[in-house]
């Protein structure tokens, strides 16, 4: 019944969408147990993580034509090489350095890192990535051994975080799957957006804010020097500043590459964003419903820079950069990896001018991607952040 209300989204095959009502089912007896409901950030997590549930923790395709959302790896290996020179200049800093990468989505990213760091003469003993999912991890290694097989015994898969890292720390569209509170001003007070399920649907219902949300809601506005207008939705992501803080507790020396959709505090709570910007992504399409197709569409919203960098620098961290995705790939050596382009078949220069393009214009990834660069130690920014760096708009 509520797929019937989203008629333009293609409708899911029957495995797909009886694995939905296993999810759909699952978080009704979590909203059961809590009483009326749960908060928008619980159903979130659920739908997304629940153990053999959740959209990254079952064995669905994620990424690439037959999943629901490309990303920037996927769309062409030059990411990676351009990513993998600015990790050479933060390694050849560090003694005994090594790269972590969250979420390592189909491994593709990290293929890239290490085939370029091998021509460069830059490959670090160790390549581990940290993979919630157990399925996202047979597919990484398979990948790896197909495509880098000289170099895939380097790479090693952890549970959770190491106790110290020396080096590079990679996340690539990892802070937009963080559960985020939503939250609407109300006559003054902050209220918090929760999923109840009602007349056999999810509907979305209103409480008072518990006091860690409308403390850090009070605090934004603070920063804004203003208050947010009378019924102005938004998103708020509590987890992030914490995902940071822990990051940075076993980071000893080196950069970390945050890559991710997202704007400054200022864009991100402007007036005229005033339903926020949670979406919702199922076979390639883009919506704003996240109480439809539990378990099989991807939620996601974009990420408030400005609380990661100041939860950043809270820790002790420094801020290398920040830039756009296109400025990131153009200062830290696209034209290098473009070099040989006029020796390419006129086919093969059509593809990759196409990927190029997705990869940096405005209108598709080069603007709305950002990276952030953090530091811990003596690290000399990478070259990348050398031009049209936006620390400054933080």
């Amino acid at each position: 019944m509520q797929y019937e209300q989203h008629t333009s989204l293609p409708e899911p095959d029957p495995d797909s969408a009886q694995h939905s009502s296993r999810v759909a089912q699952y978080v009704r007896d979590k909203i059961s147990a809590a009483g009326v409901c749960i908060s928008f950030a619980e159903y979130m997590h659920h739908v997304l993580y629940a153990p053999g549930l959740g959209y990254y923790s079952a064995g669905s395709t994620k990424f690439g034509a037959a999943g629901d959302f490309v990303t920037a790896p996927e769309v062409s290996p030059v990411f990676g090489s351009v990513l993998a020179r600015q990790c050479a200049e933060v390694l050849a800093q560090v003694d005994t350095a090594s790269i972590l990468e969250f979420g390592a989505g189909s491994g593709k990213l990290a293929a890239d890192i290490l085939r370029k760091l091998a021509e460069l003469e830059a490959v670090p003993e160790r390549y581990s990535i940290l993979e919630v999912s157990a399925d996202l991890r047979e597919r990484q290694e398979s990948l790896l051994r197909d495509e880098v097989p000289e170099l895939a015994d380097r790479v090693v898969w952890l549970d959770q975080l190491p106790e110290e890292h020396s080096g590079v720390v990679v996340a690539n569209e990892v802070l937009d799957a963080l559960p985020v509170e939503r939250f609407v001003r109300r006559a003054g007070r902050v209220m918090q957006i929760c999923v109840a399920f009602d007349g056999g649907v999810f509907t979305l219902v209103e409480r008072d804010a518990p006091e860690s949300l409308a403390d850090a809601v009070v605090a934004i506005e603070n920063d804004l020097g203003q208050s947010l207008p009378d019924g102005y939705t938004s998103d708020l992501c509590l987890a992030s500043a914490a995902w940071v803080t822990d990051l940075a507790s076993i980071l000893t020396e080196g950069a970390v590459f945050l890559f991710d959709y997202g704007v400054s505090r200022r864009d991100y709570y402007a007036f005229e964003r005033s339903d926020g910007w949670l979406r919702c992504h199922f076979r390639h399409h883009v919506h704003d419903d996240p109480l439809i197709l539990p378990g099989i569409q991807d939620l996601t919203s974009w990420v408030d820079f400005t609380a990661a960098a100041e939860a950043a620098v809270a820790i002790g961290l420094d801020v290398l950069g920040f830039s756009t995705q296109a400025q990131f790939l153009i200062g830290g050596g696209l034209q290098q990896e473009l070099a040989e382009f006029t020796e390419l078949p006129i086919d093969a220069q059509l593809k990759l001018s196409g990927q190029v393009k997705l990869l940096t214009l405005p209108g598709e990834m080069g603007e709305n991607f950002k990276c952030l660069g953090l530091g811990r130690g003596d690290i000399i920014a990478p070259t990348a952040f050398n031009s049209a760096d936006r620390t400054m708009s933080l």
